[in-house]
């Protein structure tokens, strides 16, 4: 947030930035709803859309355009894995932030490699994944 001083008193004005917009992608739908409540409680993230596989995650990535998806590497119809160069075609701009329970020596330089910005495991503290978030947004904007 940007503060300045408003030139006719001595109050501070906050200035609030456009807050990040996030797709949920993963086919544990108990999963997204901890997601979404959990980063909804930071005013910065907005969740804009969830989907319950990777070819409804490519289709809502394309429609809504968010800055960052949060993205299951394991699903039905399509997994991670086949989603990223999808999503990188279809919403250029947004970041791919690869999440599964399987561990990251596994997935993370594959999902790097094809797309995604970063890979965390699902047991990742919530507090890592907004740090993850943000840093994708701001990573994301710099390469608009």
């Amino acid at each position: 947030m940007a503060e300045r001083r408003s030139p006719t008193d001595d109050v501070l004005c906050v200035a609030a930035a456009d807050p990040i917009r996030v797709l949920l992608c993963d086919d544990a739908e108990g999963f997204r709803a901890l997601m979404r409540s959990s980063l909804e409680d930071d005013p910065s993230i907005e969740i804009v859309g969830e989907a319950s596989d990777g070819a409804a995650g490519v289709d809502a990535a394309a429609e809504l355009q968010p800055d960052v998806v949060l993205l299951d590497m394991s699903m039905p119809r399509m997994g991670g894995l086949q989603a990223i160069p999808k999503m990188r075609r279809r919403a250029p701009r947004a970041s791919i932030i690869g999440l599964s329970s399987l561990a990251a020596e596994r997935m993370a330089a594959p999902s790097i490699e094809i797309g995604a910005h970063s890979y965390l495991e699902k047991g990742t503290d919530l507090e890592d994944i907004r740090a993850a978030i943000h840093d994708a947004a701001r990573t994301g904007l710099s390469e608009r």
